[in-house]
């Protein structure tokens, strides 16, 4: 008789991104209704007139945040953000959201109430309709899951896969503020942890705190877009670091990319916080993640009007695919990007 093995596959051999294509590979569409499932930023759905978009993300206590220094308003309103800036990656506008709690017995309802102070506020900045959600028991800790679904016309919406030879990068804002955030805190929490004694210094860093405690999506920058009647060939928000995003774009669109580390945007802040660390500071843009911030690509014919659109970087363009991936280093040297943000499922 062959031996059990009841040792399996662990999970940290495929990470994050290949787990998801072992789950997907056997997901097939049945529903006429649906036009785009797995693979982008949000599912699209075909209702009637403009196409629906649907999102969800789910934010886990001790993986995504850590309480010791993030305020419970902070994370209701984040977790809302998260997730209308995946439809806003998608062209779209969000509409309604759900939320789902999962809750210990450590947690009082005053406590629950922060939370969903920040919930409240997120869905009135952006102008979105709590419609729904659930709330069960944790034994774990805290759990939040939110469903965002928004609308488009379908000759409006932006997948991953659209990106042309020529086109420009382009990205919004500046990149690796949360990520400096993130480092500081954890930096004064071990500090703290060795010596109670000592209170963390947080001050002059308010703008790297705010990035990673309390993001915003970019609804300027899909307001502008459609003023400016431009449809981007390809878009997505950069949750998992530029480099990760880039290639996503990259290999669902079956293209290279060359960037240039001058042309990507940082904050002071941002810079600071990296020397203080003793980092690259374009490291922390490159695989930080949690800016939020949007990466699209348009036509070459669109560069004026995308030089004229306020906090929007053009950074590098859209090349063969056989070209690779690559960034032009300030010494104009080519470094070749890799996939490093934030990983699930490694230890």
């Amino acid at each position: 008789m062959q031996e059990n093995n009841n040792q399996g596959t662990d999970i940290s051999t495929l990470g994050e991104f290949g787990l998801i294509k072992h789950l997907n590979k056997s997901v097939k569409l049945t529903q006429p209704s649906t036009l785009k499932g797995i693979g982008d930023d949000a599912a699209v759905l075909n209702q009637s007139g403009k196409k629906t978009i649907v999102t969800t993300d789910l934010l886990v206590e001790g993986i995504h945040f850590d309480l010791m220094y993030t305020p419970l308003r902070h994370l209701g309103y984040k977790a809302i953000v998260v997730n209308v800036s995946d439809v806003y990656a998608m062209n779209a506008e969000p509409k309604q959201v759900t939320v789902s709690l999962a809750i210990s017995k450590r947690f009082t309802l005053e406590a629950i109430d922060e939370i969903y102070e920040g919930i409240h506020m997120a869905c009135e900045k952006y102008k979105v309709d709590l419609v729904g959600g659930d709330t069960t028991s944790s034994l774990t800790g805290l759990c939040i899951s939110v469903t965002a679904i928004g609308e488009a016309d379908e000759d409006k919406i932006a997948y991953r896969s659209g990106a042309q030879v020529n086109d420009l990068i382009c990205v919004t804002g500046d990149l690796g503020a949360a990520y400096a955030g993130l480092q500081l805190l954890d930096r004064e929490k071990r500090i703290f942890e060795n010596n109670p004694e000592i209170q963390p210094d947080l001050t002059g860093h308010d703008y790297i705190l705010e990035r990673q405690l309390k993001p915003e999506a970019r609804k300027d920058i899909f307001e502008s877009l459609q003023d400016a009647k431009i449809v981007p060939t390809s878009m997505i928000d950069i949750s998992d670091g530029l480099s990760s995003e880039l290639f996503h774009i990259c290999e669902n669109s079956n293209v290279g990319c060359q960037i240039y580390e001058e042309k990507i945007p940082i904050d002071y802040e941002t810079h600071k916080m990296a020397e203080e660390l003793n980092m690259n500071y374009s490291i922390f843009a490159l695989n930080g993640g949690e800016d939020y911030e949007l990466l699209f690509t348009v036509p070459l014919d669109k560069h004026e009007e995308i030089e004229k659109m306020p906090d929007v970087k053009i950074i590098g363009h859209i090349c063969e695919a056989s070209k690779g991936k690559y960034m032009v280093a300030r010494d104009n040297t080519e470094i070749a990007l890799q996939a490093q943000g934030w990983t699930n499922f490694t230890e």
